[in-house]
């Protein structure tokens, strides 16, 4: 089923950005509506919703591998869009940050992007998204970080490594959140 709604979501992106004078407004109606209507199908929002998420933000990601629009971009508007349709039906927005953000970052492996831009990317959707719905900033980078590393590290690690150091020294990030983040990624699980 993951693995469709990769697909699904991939096509349902590529449909909406096409010929849209804002890529990522459609971008963002795209995933927010195919997060909420997943969920809605799914009795439980719990482990099989949000590993819906990350598919869904795995899908937006590869299906805007061939528009106008940055990978950090691309990864930032989907993650954040995730994360307000988890919120609109009722889900844990701080499990939504970790599993979109790892469904970015194993996008971009898939297509060949940067991983690391997607990470820090994926990231900055989660603070925007916990700002937009009134949400603890911290808990959600916490989440984002987490999920971006765990995806890095089933990678390889040199791709845990690559994600690490892009969220270690991205300006926008807070450094100290960020960090607590990356030590405490190891012990918990996904």
């Amino acid at each position: 089923m993951l693995d469709k709604l990769v697909i699904e979501t991939k096509n349902i992106v590529v449909a909406a950005v096409e010929g849209a004078d804002d890529i990522l407004d459609a971008l963002r109606g795209a995933v927010k509506n195919q997060v909420v209507n997943t969920l809605k199908d799914i009795k439980e929002i719990g482990t099989t919703g949000m590993d819906a998420v990350a598919s869904v933000v795995t899908g937006a990601v590869e299906g805007t591998a061939k528009v106008a629009i940055s990978i950090t971009e691309s990864a930032r508007a989907s993650v954040r869009s995730a994360i307000i349709g988890v919120s609109e039906v009722g889900g844990d927005v701080f499990v939504a940050a970790r599993k979109a953000a790892r469904g970015a970052v194993a996008g971009a492996s898939d297509i060949g992007e940067d991983i690391g831009k997607t990470a820090v990317g994926a990231v900055e959707g989660a603070i925007k998204a916990a700002g937009d719905i009134g949400e603890d900033t911290a808990k959600a980078v916490s989440g984002a970080v987490i999920g971006a590393v765990k995806a890095a590290d089933d990678i390889g690690s040199e791709a845990g490594s690559t994600v690490r150091k892009a969220l270690l020294s991205a300006a926008s990030l807070p450094r100290d959140v960020v960090e607590k983040a990356i030590k405490g990624s190891g012990e918990k699980s996904e």
